[in-house]
C-alpha cells in the first residue's frame, strides 16, 4: 500500500486572538500558548492529550492554531495541514497533480518547513515538513 500522508494541524485566522481563546476554551475545553511577535502572533491550540513531547497521546486526533487576521492577505479561511517528510517531493506532487504552490516554503522556529498550496478545487491547503520525524498514527 502507498503511504499516506496525513493532517497533521488545522489553522484558522482570528480577529482576536484573547477573545478566541476565551471562546475555545468555554465552548470546547481547548487549551492555548500565545506565541510572541518573533512566532507572528500565532496561537497554539491544544484539542487532545499530549504526551511530555507534546506529541498526540490519541490517535486519530489533531491541533491546531489561530494566525492574526490581515485585511492584505487573502484567502483566509480554515485550513488543513498535511504533513509530509520531503517537503520539495510533495511540492513537486502537487504541481504534477493540478495544484499551485503559493510561494516558497518558509522555516517556522522550532517546528518545519511550511507552504500553502491551492487544490484543483481551488481550496488553500498547507503541508509542514516537521524537524522531527513524524509519528505514525494507528
Amino acid at each position: 500500500m502507498e503511504k499516506m500522508n496525513p493532517v497533521v494541524h488545522f489553522e484558522m485566522p482570528a480577529e482576536d486572538r484573547n477573545r478566541m481563546a476565551v471562546f475555545y476554551a468555554d465552548a470546547f475545553g481547548w487549551k492555548t500558548q500565545m506565541l510572541g511577535e518573533d512566532m507572528g502572533n500565532y496561537v497554539l491550540v491544544t484539542t487532545t492529550e499530549t504526551d511530555e513531547n507534546g506529541m498526540i497521546a490519541k490517535s486519530g486526533a489533531i491541533n491546531g492554531g489561530f494566525y492574526p487576521k490581515n485585511e492584505e492577505t487573502p484567502d483566509q479561511s480554515p485550513t488543513l495541514v498535511i504533513g509530509v517528510e520531503d517537503i520539495r517531493e510533495a511540492m513537486n506532487n502537487i504541481i504534477a497533480a493540478g495544484g499551485k504552490l503559493i510561494g516558497e516554503p518558509s522555516e517556522i522556529k522550532g517546528y518545519g518547513l511550511y507552504i500553502s498550496f491551492f487544490d484543483t478545487e481551488g481550496n488553500r491547503v498547507s503541508m509542514m515538513q516537521p524537524f522531527m520525524k513524524m509519528q505514525s498514527s494507528g
